[in-house]
Order: structure tokens, then C-alpha cells, then sequence
């Protein structure tokens, strides 16, 4: 979808002019940037506290090409893919990943987290994020391997015809395992931040079974799973092959996850990230079942999965690179074969210290991230317009921004930092927005004008350094 088609079916129509009235094209900067959010009355929820911090963050940025894209990213996730209702007198929040129009667990968790830390000022915004718990809860209900959802049950997806169990109310059902960690990592935050319980009911215990369930079954330590995949279409990863099983395993402990979160097919069943993103949300909800809910026997079952995936994960991920040293693989099989990349998409290696499963000055940390912002890296690209992280669901040539704002995130040096956002101003084509990839020598040549997780990814990013490293938003 271009941005026009986007700005049309979404209404966003801004008095006077659509774009800054000097197009931006590569590195031009235009002499002046008006606002490309939709018009107040056009927004699908509005937040005050996300408004003043829009001001106070805006006002001390020097550049104002890098104010502009702020001021219409962090916003775009409630200025454009939010349908916010009570039923049954309980919030219920459901949230559109952009220019689809189905709520991935792992997406909404993504595009509403920037605006956590102003849940306690704002009480709307607490009920929003109170209210896509609940969803997210009925989501995992429905089906804990389905990725992305409708909230129109009788919605028809494009995929009906996948070959795996399609239920009503499900868009896609790839079995990614950061999907449910997403989940965890939602309700586990809001509840740290708010003090609310409330919302660690019935359901959301029969949930945390499901995904326990779920994680130990696709251990497949008895050489079998009820989950299979398979897709007609000319994409070779958009299913695991073997009819939908995936390559082979040994099962040391580790889970399988039949699709990264790019929505790709892995190639090997033990992604690395996704795992140790499970090991942290496993601690999380056993930490919750022990505190919270008073239930001994279930934290230990979940502390238990824990520190055996993280001991396999130790044992076999932390392999030796010909040039860098113990770092961790992106995909193993048990067996000793293993794949060293990274995919821009979250989970990815680089986020790591991002999702706070390591601190950015660990000594397996950054030997990794070295590796992966090198040549060694076969989706790191170098082009004329930018150098960064890209995915093999955008092909060879393509920089995902998304990689280049980890890339910033994780990043204890400024200059690193600073190159990051000349990048990402360079490359946005115009629009004012993040996109979901571009071509490395021609960032024209962009995917997706409407991907609300990039823009509000982007905006987190900026809101990290206005309280982390404030001079670095002074620089001009």
C-alpha cells in the first residue's frame, strides 16, 4: 500500500497540505514540517499525557527534521490502529498492526509499550492497556499457537486456506513462540507498573496454563506435536518444510518455534532469541503465580521449564565463531548444525539487551552484537543509503529501519547512536514515518507505508534518549 492509498483510507487529512511543502528526498531537509498525524477528530484514541510528553520531548530536539518524525511516530499507534470499547463493563482493547487490519500478540504488545511508563498519570490509557491484556487473553484462549486475530469472528482470513486449524476469529496461525512471551511481557509490565491484580483472573491463569502447555510440548521430547503448517504460495518461507513439521530436532531441552517473528519460517526449530525471550517470561509468570495469584506448584512447573531451556540454551546456542568467539547462533537443531544471522524483527540477537534478557556491556553480548553489525553477518547490509540489519522477508537488498532504532537502543556510545539517527532520517523517504524496510542504495524503494510497531519503535527510541542521554537530541 503507497501513502497515498494510506492517507486516503485513513483519513488523514492535515488542513492545508499532505506532505512538508518541500518533499523530502534522500538527505533535502525541507524549510518547514507540518504535522502528518491525523486531525484531532480523525484520531481513534487520544491520551493527554502522551500529548505533553509529544511537547516537552519535541521542544528539546535541535534538529527539526528529527522533532518531525517524533512528533508523528511515537502518536501513531493511538492516532491510527486503535478500537478501544467496554463489554461486558470490562476494557477491551484491540489493536490493528498497521496497513493489516488483524492484531498480532506480538505487534500490539510492541506499539502500545512506549506509552506504559504514562499509565499511572493517565487513566484512559491505563484502561486501553488493561483492556488489550484481556483481549490478548482471549486471543491465547482461542487458539495459544495463532499469531494474529480478528475481533470480528465471522471475518474470513485471506489464509482460510492454510493447512493447520483455522478457527473463527483467527487471521493467521504460525506458531511463533515470542507471541505468547509478548503477552506475558504485557500483562507482567502493566502490573508492576500499576499495582493492578485485577487482571490475573480466571483467564488469564487458564492463559498462563496454555502457554506452559504449549511451551513444554514443543520441546517434542517424545518426537511428536499437534501443530502443523502449510501454505500454497510461491514464498518458500511461508512454510516449515517436512509437510508443515520443520527440519528435524534433537530434543535437548529447547522449544520449537515453526516461525520467527518476521513471520518467516525458521530454518532450524530452536530460534535462539525467541527462547531466551521465553525463559525471561517464564520467570515472570512464575514470579506472578508465587506472589500474586498463591500458586506454589505452578511457578515452580514454570521456574522449572525455565532454567532447563536456559541451561540447554548455554549449552548448545553459545557456539564458537571463526572470527568472533563464543557468541550465541540465531537457529540450532540439537543435532550440532546452526545457523550464525540475525532478522531485524523482535526478538532478534541485537534485542536482547533491549527485552532485558542481558545488559548491553555483557562480554556474550557484545561479541555477538559485534558479530552482527559485521560482514560476517549475511543480513547486515552496507549500501548508499544506510547500513543496517535486514530480514530474509524482504529479501537481499532491503534495511529494515526497525534494526537501526535496536541498533541505537542498544548502544552505549553516542556516536554509534548519532549515526543511527542520521540514518533513519535519511531514509524515511518524505513521508515523515518509519517504514517496514527499504533498498539499502535507494530508500524510495521502501515496503509498507503503514507500520505502526516501526513508528512507535521510533518514537521509544527518542523518548530513551530525552531521559537517558539528553544531549544527544541537543546536537543540531
Amino acid at each position: 500500500m503507497k501513502r497515498r492509498n494510506f492517507i486516503k483510507q485513513s483519513s488523514l487529512l492535515v488542513s492545508g497540505a499532505l506532505l512538508a511543502p518541500t518533499a523530502l528526498k534522500g538527505n533535502e531537509k525541507a524549510v518547514d514540517y507540518q504535522s502528518m498525524r491525523p486531525t484531532e477528530s480523525k484520531r481513534c484514541f487520544s491520551s493527554k499525557e502522551v500529548e505533553k510528553l509529544i511537547k516537552k520531548v519535541k521542544s528539546n530536539i535541535a534538529d527539526p527534521e528529527l522533532a518531525w518524525l517524533f512528533e508523528n511516530c511515537f502518536p501513531n499507534t493511538l492516532d491510527t490502529t486503535i478500537d478501544f470499547e467496554y463489554i461486558n463493563d470490562k476494557p477491551d482493547t484491540f489493536v490493528i498492526t498497521g496497513d493489516i487490519d488483524a492484531m498480532w500478540l506480538r505487534d500490539s504488545t510492541a506499539q502500545v509499550w512506549p506509552y506504559m511508563p504514562l499509565i499511572k498519570k493517565d487513566k484512559q490509557l491505563r484502561e486501553l492497556i488493561k483492556g488489550l491484556v484481556y483481549r490478548q487473553t482471549k486471543c491465547i484462549l482461542l487458539d495459544p499457537y495463532a499469531n494474529a486475530f480478528y475481533k470480528d469472528v465471522t471475518k474470513i482470513s485471506k489464509w482460510q486456506s492454510d493447512k493447520t486449524q483455522m478457527l473463527p476469529g483467527i487471521h493467521e496461525r504460525k506458531w511463533e513462540i515470542d507471541s505468547l512471551c509478548y503477552a506475558v511481557r504485557l500483562a507482567n509490565e502493566y502490573y508492576q507498573i500499576t499495582g493492578d491484580s485485577s487482571i490475573f483472573d480466571d483467564d488469564w491463569q487458564e492463559a498462563s496454563r496454555l502457554i506452559l502447555q504449549t511451551f513444554k510440548t514443543e520441546q517434542r521430547k517424545n518426537g511428536s506435536t499437534p501443530y502443523t503448517f502449510n501454505r500454497t504460495t510461491g514464498q518458500m518461507f511461508d512454510s516449515p518444510v517436512h509437510w508443515g513439521l520443520g527440519r528435524p530436532i534433537n530434543p535437548v531441552g529447547l522449544i520449537c518455534s515453526m516461525f520467527r517473528p518476521s513471520d518467516d519460517a525458521s530454518l532450524y526449530p530452536f530460534l535462539i532469541p525467541s527462547n531466551i525471550f521465553a525463559v525471561v517470561s517464564l520467570k515472570q509468570m512464575a514470579h506472578i503465580h508465587q506472589t500474586i495469584i498463591d500458586n506454589q506448584t505452578f511457578a515452580d512447573e514454570c521456574n522449572s521449564l525455565a532454567n532447563e531451556v536456559d541451561a540447554a540454551i548455554k549449552e548448545f546456542a553459545v557456539v564458537e565463531h571463526m572470527n568472533y568467539g563464543k557468541i550465541y547462533a540465531y537457529e540450532i537443531d540439537g543435532f550440532g548444525n546452526k545457523v550464525f544471522m540475525d532478522d531485524a524483527n523482535v526478538p532478534s540477537l541485537m534485542s536482547l539487551a533491549y527485552l532485558g534478557a542481558h545488559q548491553p556491556d555483557d562480554a556474550l553480548y557484545k561479541r555477538t552484537r559485534a558479530f552482527l553489525l559485521s560482514d560476517n553477518n549475511p543480513y547486515f547490509l552496507r549500501g548508499k543509503a544506510a547500513e543496517g540489519q535486514g530480514s530474509p522477508h524482504t529479501g537481499q537488498v532491503n534495511i529494515w529501519p526497525m534494526g537501526i532504532i535496536l541498533r541505537a537502543m542498544t548502544s552505549n556510545d553516542d556516536n554509534e547512536i548519532s549515526q543511527c539517527l542520521e540514518m533513519l532520517k535519511a531514509t524515511h523517504a518524505g513521508t515523515g514515518f518509519m517504514h517496514e524496510s527499504f533498498n539499502k542504495d535507494d530508500a524510495n524503494k521502501y515496503t509498507r507505508d503503514w507500520f505502526a510497531w516501526a513508528n512507535t519503535l521510533f518514537g521509544e527510541l527518542i523518548v530513551k534518549l530525552y531521559h537517558e542521554r539528553p544531549h544527544v537530541l541537543k546536537m543540531s
